[in-house]
């Protein structure tokens, strides 16, 4: 794998781990519901379509090959972002019904 794609493939994963971490927030009445039937199948569900983009879109991008620092990518681009994209959950639209 030459370098380009090396770099496109770590600035990817750091924008995929930003927009994890907004989806994290935005879904976050469903990923922490109250009834655990809605809490696992949602979570189970999130997380598998997460995972499933991510991989195809690695798989477009350098034919699926996955390196340890493309993972330290995402987690960095989900911790800067998270702070941020908590006030999401404050918004009216994203609150929880009761």
């Amino acid at each position: 794998m030459n370098l380009k794609i090396q770099v496109l493939s770590l600035v990817f994963s750091f924008f995929y781990g930003i927009v994890f971490s907004l989806l994290v927030n935005v879904n976050y009445r469903f990923l922490f519901a109250k009834k655990k039937i809605i809490k696992i199948i949602f979570t189970f569900i999130f997380v598998i379509d997460m995972a499933l983009i991510y991989f195809l879109i690695l798989k477009f991008l350098n034919d699926g090959i996955i390196h340890i620092y493309f993972l330290f990518m995402i987690l960095l681009g989900f911790y800067i972002t998270f702070p941020v994209g908590s006030k999401f959950r404050k918004w009216r639209l994203f609150k929880r019904r009761k």
